[in-house]
């Protein structure tokens, strides 16, 4: 029997921690970003989510072409 592919979504970083409260670059760093324009492929849980919409001004969801 195939296994059904999980969903996931790719994570792009475009803004800088610089400057940011802490708990945002620990939010960053537990996504696995932490460079600019780095990307991720994370699976769609309701907990990376909740991260990435906390720091929804520093990363953006990159669409497949």
């Amino acid at each position: 029997m195939a296994k059904a592919k999980n969903a996931t979504i790719r994570v792009k970083q475009v803004g800088s921690p610089i400057g940011r409260p802490k708990d945002q670059l620990a939010t960053l760093k537990g996504l696995g970003l932490n460079k600019m324009h780095r990307v991720r492929e994370l699976e769609d849980t309701p907990a990376v989510r909740g991260m990435v919409n906390k720091i929804s001004h520093l990363v953006e969801i990159v669409e497949d072409a």
